[in-house]
């Protein structure tokens, strides 16, 4: 087992550079098929070159993404996402009505993105051991304390660490990309607290 990607912990700047459609999905193209070009990403997210070579420069100022150096020429850059697991929580933008609001921005769009996955799969004419192989499960009547919900999420999320592979070694020939996705949130019932 490898060890953990690193933390970063999103301030308030940084998720400004986070709060935009575009980037997201720049983003979450380069960690669901790797490194790119702008032209490439350009092709498969249906902008311009440029467009995308200034998200992607705006991300590269944030440590968001750098540069694949081990790849391409002084002509043709190849960006890659940095290995590490960003976490965001909202209650350090209490005070801040602007980040707030980039902060709903950006979950937003992290919400579409994990939408588009999951029909995206479900659209897919998946054959052999893969038919049947996923799942969508709910539990939405679970009652729990603050203290358990984290427990929970904490839990949940060693268990997909135990399961994901290194990024660096070869990957089994029968293995394909997997998305999990987990949203522990408590449910609103007339009313936030």
């Amino acid at each position: 087992m490898t060890a953990p990607d690193p933390s970063r912990r999103i301030d308030a700047r940084s998720l400004r550079a986070l709060a935009h459609p575009l980037r997201v999905r720049i983003l979450d193209a380069l960690a669901a098929d790797g490194p790119a070009t702008s032209a490439r990403l350009s092709e498969r997210l249906g902008e311009s070159t440029g467009t995308i070579s200034w998200h992607l420069r705006l991300l590269a100022e944030r440590g968001f993404i750098e540069e694949d150096a081990d790849r391409g020429t002084r002509r043709e850059r190849w960006w890659r996402r940095v290995r590490s697991r960003n976490v965001l929580s909202t209650t350090d933008f209490a005070d801040d009505p602007e980040a707030r609001d980039a902060a709903a921005l950006y979950l937003d769009e992290m919400l579409r993105a994990q939408f588009r996955r999951v029909t995206d799969s479900l659209a897919a004419e998946w054959t052999g051991e893969w038919r049947g192989a996923g799942s969508i499960t709910d539990w939405n009547n679970l009652r729990l304390t603050p203290a358990q919900l984290r427990a929970l999420h904490e839990e949940l999320t060693e268990v997909v660490a135990r399961h994901t592979p290194d990024p660096d070694a070869e990957p089994d020939p029968l293995a394909r990309p997997v998305v999990v996705q987990i949203q522990a949130l408590p449910r609103a019932e007339g009313g936030a607290e």
